[in-house]
């Protein structure tokens, strides 16, 4: 991540956030009046957006009452070759902030971003060459904290109606780009704990020769039990998180 507002509320259909556009209570609209195009996620993934919009945050991950960095990540799943997967960047080695860790595209609001989505989907283009306007926004979850780094993140939830070629841009921020399976991210065999140099360990996920850890593996880890596609693993297995 390199550069908010609040979660939505609860509703009964998801989010649905025109590009440019906040989460606030006041914006929040159904499926009326939409095109096909615009209206073009499967159905497990709008079920997926009402879960994580509604979902509970722990004290480590909430906001503070003032301060931090306003900032969004993307959350895009697309429809890969082995099923439903999610687009993950791997930061370059040289960055000042978690470098070599792979992550969700995002980073911070800039001035000039009309809110957090349009943050979120800038980011991801600038860094992974990704067409925007083949990317259907459904909704965010909660605001989240990053303590070490002072983050405050709105993670953006989004289809992938129209996949476009993506790599890494700019070679200095980006190492590499990726799209990993929610079947592969599911597998047991594949999970594992990372502990943190203040002792706390959360979910962690080793796959492709990528450890996944810290805030982008909450996240990972939250969905799958949203979605129903968590299965039992040994939460006994447990590394070092990288320093």
């Amino acid at each position: 991540m390199s550069r908010s507002t609040t979660g939505p509320t609860d509703h009964s259909a998801p989010t649905r956030l025109p590009p440019g556009e906040t989460v606030t209570a006041s914006n929040h609209r159904g499926d009326e009046g939409l095109s096909p195009l615009e209206n073009s996620a499967p159905d497990w993934l709008r079920q997926l957006a009402v879960a994580a919009s509604r979902m509970e945050i722990g004290p480590l991950a909430a906001p503070p009452d003032g301060g931090g960095k306003p900032s969004a990540v993307l959350i895009l799943f697309g429809d890969g070759s082995n099923g439903p997967d999610l687009l993950f960047i791997q930061r370059s080695d040289g960055l000042r902030h978690h470098p070599g860790q792979p992550a969700f595209p995002g980073g911070s609001i800039d001035a000039e971003d009309a809110g957090p989505v349009a943050a979120a989907l800038r980011e991801a283009a600038e860094e992974t060459g990704l067409d925007p306007a083949g990317v259907e926004v459904l909704g965010a979850l909660p605001e989240l904290f990053i303590p070490r780094t002072g983050f405050r993140v709105v993670p953006v939830l989004a289809w992938w109606r129209s996949p476009s070629a993506v790599r890494p841009v700019d070679a200095a921020e980006v190492a590499a780009v990726e799209r990993v399976s929610v079947r592969e991210l599911a597998d047991p065999a594949v999970r594992l704990m990372a502990r943190g140099s203040s002792g706390h360990a959360s979910p962690a996920f080793r796959v492709r020769g990528l450890l996944i850890w810290g805030f982008t593996a909450a996240i990972v880890d939250r969905l799958l039990a949203l979605g129903g596609w968590e299965r039992p693993w040994d939460r006994g297995n447990m590394v070092d998180a990288p320093r």
